[in-house]
């Protein structure tokens, strides 16, 4: 099962007051942390989709809830760097709205072809991404070659990560990431404040699928969202005062400890196929 979604499972959905109120805080408190890494680096999936699974979700609840306080944390880290003016939010809306039909698009084709397939490849990518970050010299907060035009950025590498988003999901704050770097000449932290724009845009799209066909536990998805919104606030704060210092360090972790857990995984199609 993958964090876009996939075929419907007929799980019986959880009703909110079953859950033990020490697990809505444990999951509360991972929703901070999660708010405070998916700011800076990408992957906040990383730590919540477990975290619901651990609190006894099914998958397809944990995947859809996760959907809903995902959003919270990147609108407040958005709304964060455009207040110190790291993002145009007027300028960037087109490639947001880009965003947000494409992961739509991209949940909607989860509900019925296997991520499988696709999830074989991520790991490799994830790693590649972090060697890329870890090793390419001279990455700073200041802006470099731009090789495509904005409008070329806009309608080739914003639909397909957040198609990706949609269909798959972990990482896509990764890839958004190296397409800034690479592609539009961005500096680390003007990467940064732009990728949780595109990651709203591409959350919101996805969850307007996952509330007309999954099962959302919306009492626990808010309550998580508001434990986003607080990590996401102490986190683009100390992403704008530290800069590449502690955005590239953090995502070459977040890019290697995903991979690390999508390998992990026994039902993974890299270690069903080997036989591992």
């Amino acid at each position: 099962m993958t964090e876009g979604g996939n075929a419907r499972l007929n799980h019986r959905a959880i009703p909110v007051h079953d859950i033990a109120t020490h697990l809505l805080l444990f999951l509360f408190l991972a929703a901070i942390v999660a708010g405070f890494v998916d700011s800076i680096a990408g992957g906040g999936g990383l730590i919540t989709v477990p975290c619901l699974l651990l609190a006894g979700l099914p998958p397809l609840e944990a995947l859809a809830t996760n959907k809903v306080q995902g959003p919270f944390g990147a609108a407040s880290a958005t709304i964060a760097y455009a207040r110190k003016g790291h993002v145009k939010l007027s300028t960037q809306l087109p490639m947001a709205l880009i965003a947000f039909a494409a992961g739509g698009i991209g949940a909607l084709i989860a509900s019925h072809v296997p991520g499988k397939f696709l999830g074989a490849a991520i790991p490799f990518l994830l790693v590649g991404i972090a060697l890329f970050f870890a090793f390419k010299p001279n990455l700073s907060d200041q802006d470099s070659t731009r090789r495509i035009s904005p409008a070329v950025f806009a309608v080739t590498a914003v639909p397909l990560v957040a198609l990706y988003d949609g269909v798959f999901g972990p990482g896509a704050g990764s890839f958004y990431m190296l397409g800034f770097v690479l592609l539009a000449g961005f500096g680390m932290l003007k990467a940064t404040a732009h990728t949780k724009l595109l990651n709203l845009g591409s959350n919101l799209g996805s969850l307007a699928v996952f509330a007309i066909n999954g099962a959302i536990l919306w009492k626990v998805g808010l309550l998580m969202g508001v434990g986003q919104l607080i990590g996401a606030q102490i986190g683009s704060s100390l992403a704008m005062r530290s800069g590449a210092k502690i955005i590239k360090p953090l995502l070459v972790i977040s890019c290697v400890a995903l991979a690390t857990k999508l390998l992990a995984d026994p039902t993974h199609p890299i270690r069903v196929w080997l036989g591992i």
